[in-house]
C-alpha cells in the first residue's frame, strides 16, 4: 500500500480533469464549483477509498471516479454548511468562503452542480465495469451521502440548535453528519473489490467508531484549536447553539471519549482478513489532529 500524502496526491491530480470529463459546464459555474473543490484539505474521504480498495487488492485506477465523487459530495456539503441559512460561515481551507466569493446563488449552483457531477462520474464508471461491483459502490455513497445518512444528521443538526443536549441526540447527528461520510469510503473501496458482506460491516464499523472520534476531536478543536492552522473560525459552535460532544461532556470528558471511539475503531479492523496497519495508523492520528 502507498502512505497517506501518496494516496492524496493522486487524488489532487485526479479532481479537475474528472470534473472537466463531464462536458461543457457554464465558466462561472465551473470557476465556483472549481474555487471550493481545489481549494486542498485532507482528502479523508477519497484517501480512505483509494487505501481500503488497495488494502483488499483492487485497482485503484478503477476506483478513482468513486474517490473523486466522494470528495466532491463532501465539497458540495461544505458550501451548503457555510451559507448564511446554514452555519453562516465566511472562511473555509484558509479563503473566503464560496458565497463570499461567488454570491449565494452561484455558491447553491455551485453545490448543486458537485453533487450531480458526483452521481454522473460514478453512473459512468459503474457502466464501464462488467458486474455491478460499481453499482454497489455507486449505492453505497449516494445512501450514506443521503437523506437517510449525512443530510438526516444536518437536518437534526439544524432543527436542534439551541436545545439542551442529550447524548442519544449529539450521537445521532454526530453518527450521520460526520460517520456517515467515513463509513462509506471503507464500505464502497471494498465493495469495488467484491469483499463479502462480514468484510463491508466491519469497514461500516470502523468508519462509524472513526467518524465519531473524528467529530468529537473536530468539537474539541473548536474550543481549543488555532484558526490559523484549521483554516476556518474558532468558536462557532457555541456561537450558533449547536449540539456537541464538548457541550455534552466539557474538553475532559470529550478526549476521553474520543480514544474510546479510536480503541473501536482498531478492533473492528481484527475482522479483517487484510494488513489494516494504515487504518489503524489513521485512526490513532485522529487524537492528535490539529486541523
Amino acid at each position: 500500500m502507498k502512505t497517506y500524502e501518496e494516496y492524496r496526491a493522486e487524488v489532487e491530480l485526479a479532481l479537475g480533469p474528472m470534473l472537466e470529463s463531464l462536458g461543457e459546464i457554464p465558466d462561472r459555474l465551473l470557476e465556483a464549483m472549481r474555487y471550493s473543490l481545489l481549494a486542498g484539505g485532507k482528502r479523508l474521504r477519497p484517501v480512505m477509498l483509494l487505501a481500503a480498495c488497495d488494502m483488499a487488492g483492487g485497482d485503484i485506477t478503477t476506483a478513482m471516479p468513486f474517490a473523486c465523487a466522494l470528495e466532491m459530495i463532501h465539497t458540495y456539503s461544505l458550501i451548503h454548511d457555510d451559507l448564511p441559512a446554514m452555519d453562516n460561515d465566511d472562511l473555509r481551507r484558509g479563503k473566503p468562503t464560496n458565497h463570499k466569493v461567488f454570491g449565494e446563488d452561484l455558491a447553491i449552483l455551485a453545490g448543486d452542480g458537485l453533487l450531480n457531477a458526483a452521481a454522473e462520474l460514478m453512473a459512468r464508471a459503474a457502466l464501464r465495469m462488467a458486474d455491478a461491483r460499481g453499482i454497489h459502490a455507486l449505492e453505497i455513497i449516494m445512501r450514506h451521502a443521503g437523506v437517510t445518512g449525512m443530510i438526516a444528521g444536518q437536518t437534526k443538526d439544524v432543527l436542534s440548535e439551541g436545545d439542551d443536549p442529550r447524548e442519544d441526540l449529539v450521537s445521532y447527528i454526530h453518527a450521520h453528519k460526520t460517520a456517515d461520510l467515513l463509513e462509506a469510503p471503507m464500505e464502497a473501496g471494498l465493495a469495488l473489490t467484491g469483499a463479502d458482506e462480514g468484510q463491508i460491516r466491519a469497514a461500516f464499523e470502523y468508519g462509524l467508531h472513526l467518524g465519531l472520534a473524528f467529530q468529537m476531536t473536530d468539537d474539541l478543536l473548536d474550543v481549543t484549536g488555532d484558526a490559523a492552522l484549521l483554516g476556518k473560525n474558532t468558536g462557532m459552535d457555541a456561537e450558533l447553539n449547536k449540539l456537541t460532544w464538548v457541550a455534552l461532556k466539557g474538553v475532559e470528558g470529550t478526549a476521553k471519549d474520543a480514544a474510546e471511539q479510536v480503541d473501536l475503531a482498531e478492533k473492528a479492523l481484527d475482522n479483517l482478513p487484510w494488513n489494516a496497519d494504515f487504518f489503524r495508523e489513521l485512526a490513532r492520528s485522529t487524537l492528535t489532529r490539529k486541523n
